[in-house]
């Protein structure tokens, strides 16, 4: 409703009780109720959720429309990320939040910090979702409420053209609120807690649920070793239990991302259920590594495969592990992804061990051979060394060309000299690209950096440390960081406004008219940065 119909229909919602609210200003109720678009989790869901699914649809029209997102520990981070793009691209348009279950396990667990392997409470990120949704409402209000103010001064001056300017930019106001790709790492637990927790993550605002098929109580993260997969059938049966808990909970776009970690997984906890050849248990047993036996060979305990006549016995490994054949991951990658599209995904996540879009493509090419319209989300890995993976692509680029690679040293390609040569400027021109140009041959809707704002806010702090308690002293402080806030604009230089002062000044205005004690008066410091 626009603001002037809102102001209206409260006008006439007071004058309905006859008196008993001459109290209640109807414009400031409006401002209240703008300022509180998003009532629910729910609300949240469902509107991020029908974005999403546009944005889909605008991608597999032009490739170049793909999205991105930065994962986010804390509402802080995802508000400030957001008003930072809104002030520098004026749009929240094709940009989404992250939640990175591994930033829950080393920042948000009540144990400390914990490795990415499903041991933090799993409430904690359904409450992250909470807090990151409530950090960006609160970054409507903010803005809205700067307007709000722009408004009175425009009135009490009579600049009618300043108060129309401004009206028609909270006409026109576009909401912090955006999609959400939330980590539901492996389920916690079985097909029923996935369902349970996804419940959860969806009352909380996420339309957008990320599970991946390692067994819960091995998880690890994507890119370590020692990844333990379940059958398809197992996975499956997960993906059906979030989208049930989308369609009970209303939001019938949610969409379901289903990511493999079977390129780096050489192990699974167990064998597949299989009732005939060529199902698809029997196609996630033919990548195991076995042997074939003689039943007078068999040993007590053995576990033994029938195939085409032929008794074979799986490796299984002390920890009652059994094994993939090597060179097989790629094969169940694409497996996997078919599977999953096929039963209820929208979207995949193929966790590979480096960023290289050929690599990528390959299998996509294969997967959209069978889904046509397959798309992916990307993990932009800070695990990856970016810099020498792209300086050695391009290094091998240059020996299969037959160029002179004499001054190059392929293994280390890090050191700095290299930073201004022929291939470090080509390796950064890649790495500028990459995004692009695998939305464009790779089939990626989305690019996502996992934990960047982990190593942004070490890194920060490693430098003001370094500068605060060595000698520039105060002036570390000075020059680092509220210089430059002043001179970029930054919004968290007034920080008591950026905590709510403003807005709770705004409503003791309303609640108690002219004998409010309002905290931003004169002698507030903060006046210093207008």
């Amino acid at each position: 409703m626009a603001y002037t119909d809102q102001i209206r229909a409260n006008e006439q919602l007071v004058a309905s009780k006859q008196g008993r609210w001459t109290g209640i200003n109807p414009e400031s109720v409006a401002r209240m109720q703008l300022q509180n678009r998003f009532r629910t989790g729910l609300d949240i869901a469902r509107y991020t959720a029908k974005i999403m699914r546009e944005d889909m649809a605008a991608y597999d029209a032009d490739p170049s429309q793909y999205t991105q997102s930065l994962g986010c520990w804390h509402g802080f981070i995802a508000q400030q990320k957001m008003i930072a793009i809104k002030k520098h691209f004026g749009t929240t348009k094709r940009k989404y939040l992250y939640l990175s279950g591994w930033m829950v396990a080393a920042l948000r667990s009540e144990f400390g910090p914990l490795p990415d392997q499903s041991m933090h409470e799993k409430t904690s990120v359904p409450a992250l979702i909470e807090e990151l949704y409530t950090f960006l409402r609160q970054a409507d209000a903010r803005e809205l409420d700067l307007l709000f103010s722009g408004i009175d001064k425009a009135r009490a001056a009579g600049d009618t053209a300043k108060e129309q300017e401004l009206l028609g930019q909270v006409e026109n106001f576009q909401t912090h609120v955006v999609p959400i790709i939330a980590d539901i790492d492996a389920g916690f637990g079985n097909a029923e807690a996935t369902y349970l927790l996804a419940k959860k993550m969806i009352e909380a605002g996420a339309c957008a649920l990320q599970i991946e098929n390692q067994v819960s109580d091995e998880k690890q993260c994507g890119h370590q070793d020692g990844k333990v997969t379940v059958p398809h059938e197992d996975f499956l049966a997960k993906i059906r239990a979030c989208r049930y808990a989308f369609l009970e909970l209303g939001v019938e776009d949610g969409v379901i991302v289903t990511r493999t970690d079977s390129l780096g997984a050489g192990l699974t906890k167990q064998i597949a259920v299989s009732h005939e050849p060529g199902d698809i248990g029997d196609q996630y047993n033919s990548f195991l590594d076995c042997e074939e036996i003689d039943p007078a060979t068999a040993r007590n305990g053995d576990v033994i495969l029938n195939r085409n006549g032929k008794l074979l016995r799986p490796k299984r490994l002390p920890s009652n592990l059994f094994q993939f054949r090597e060179g097989t991951g790629e094969d169940r990658c694409v497996l996997d992804s078919i599977t999953s599209l096929q039963n209820g995904a929208d979207l995949l996540w193929i966790e590979t061990e480096k960023p290289h879009v050929e690599q990528i493509a390959g299998m996509m090419d294969r997967i959209r051979e069978v889904v046509p319209n397959a798309k992916l989300v990307y993990n932009n890995s800070p695990s990856f060394n970016w810099t020498l993976n792209f300086r050695q692509q391009v290094y091998d680029a240059m020996v299969k060309e037959g160029l002179d690679v004499s001054e190059y040293d392929r293994s280390a390609l890090m050191d700095a000299k290299y930073d201004d040569t022929e291939l470090g400027i080509a390796a950064d021109k890649r790495i500028r690209t990459f995004q692009a140009d695998g939305a464009r041959r790779a089939g990626i809707f989305h690019h996502l950096i996992t934990l960047p704002t982990y190593h942004t806010a070490a890194l920060s702090t490693d430098n003001l440390a370094k500068e605060y308690f060595g000698e520039a002293g105060m002036l570390g402080y000075v020059l680092g960081v509220q210089r430059q806030e002043i001179r970029q604009g930054i919004a968290c230089v007034k920080h008591q406004n950026m905590s709510g002062s403003d807005i709770g000044d705004a409503h003791k205005e309303y609640f108690a008219g002219e004998a409010a004690l309002k905290a931003g008066g004169v002698n507030n410091t903060m006046n210093q940065f207008s």
